[in-house]
């Protein structure tokens, strides 16, 4: 393991722990690019547009399916573990918000209590045309797609598509804490990809400690990163975090 000088997390007031789909690799579950990731299986402008929403609900509902049903049996890793107890062992006076690009909704089974999904949650599902939403229970979520009880409608995963907003609210809640943050920690992420891509341009801005840990190095580099670590998420935030590693089982 890569010998890491921690984190002095007492030094900063509002730290932002920005996690891609890297930080959840330990615990069994897929990237989304590259070769073997999500998005290199199946045709995306079929499976997960808005587009595809409206042309086939349950070919959308479907695939989504698969996901939720690894995503059940997933458990949160040291990495989740460790950002959850870095929250715990702040002061009154501090605060970390989890910035997150997953949708599996393992930062809170960690523990992590500010967590912002900007790209929704599969552990919710909604109507594809009236306001209802509801919790799915991930065990006993239907394999064919539901019609909504409110208004029949078909009902798809609480998450945003490609060629869809960001909720107004997580994109609200994001762009606050990036403006207040002092410290800025992008873990398992490619960074490259908007609206990811400009949080550390924004925490920059901002006047933060700028980090990226991640196995393999943003291409083309980001000069807004100060600090560049590579390693496994999973390995690495233990170390990073300090005091707070220390305090993780096994």
């Amino acid at each position: 393991m890569t010998d890491v000088t921690p984190i002095d997390l007492g030094n900063y007031r509002r730290i932002v722990v920005m996690t891609g789909a890297g930080i959840s690799v330990a615990s069994g579950l897929p990237t989304y690019r590259g070769a073997g990731g999500l998005w290199d299986k199946v045709d995306v402008r079929s499976h997960a547009t808005a587009a595809a929403v409206q042309a086939d609900p349950a070919r959308v509902w479907s695939f989504f399916a698969e996901v939720r049903a690894q995503i059940a049996v997933a458990q949160p890793n040291v990495g989740h573990l460790a950002i959850a107890q870095a929250e715990r062992c702040l002061r009154d006076d501090q605060r970390l918000t989890v910035l997150t690009q997953n949708v599996d909704g393992l930062h809170t089974l960690a523990g992590s209590t500010r967590v912002v999904e900007p790209h929704g949650s599969l552990r919710r599902s909604q109507c594809t045309r009236c306001d209802f939403e509801r919790a799915e229970d991930l065990v006993l979520s239907p394999a064919l797609c539901p019609p909504c009880p409110s208004c029949s409608a078909p009902l798809r995963p609480a998450v945003v598509l490609f060629d869809e907003p960001l909720s107004v609210d997580a994109e609200w809640e994001s762009k606050k804490v990036l403006r207040e943050c002092d410290l800025f920690l992008a873990v398992g992420t490619s960074g490259t990809v908007s609206p990811a891509s400009n949080f550390v341009r924004a925490a920059e801005y901002a006047g933060a400690r700028t980090m990226y840990v991640n196995l393999e190095p943003m291409t083309p580099a980001n000069p807004a990163f100060r600090e560049v670590m590579l390693g496994r998420a999973d390995e690495l935030l233990p170390q990073l975090l300090g005091r707070a590693g220390d305090a993780l089982p096994g």
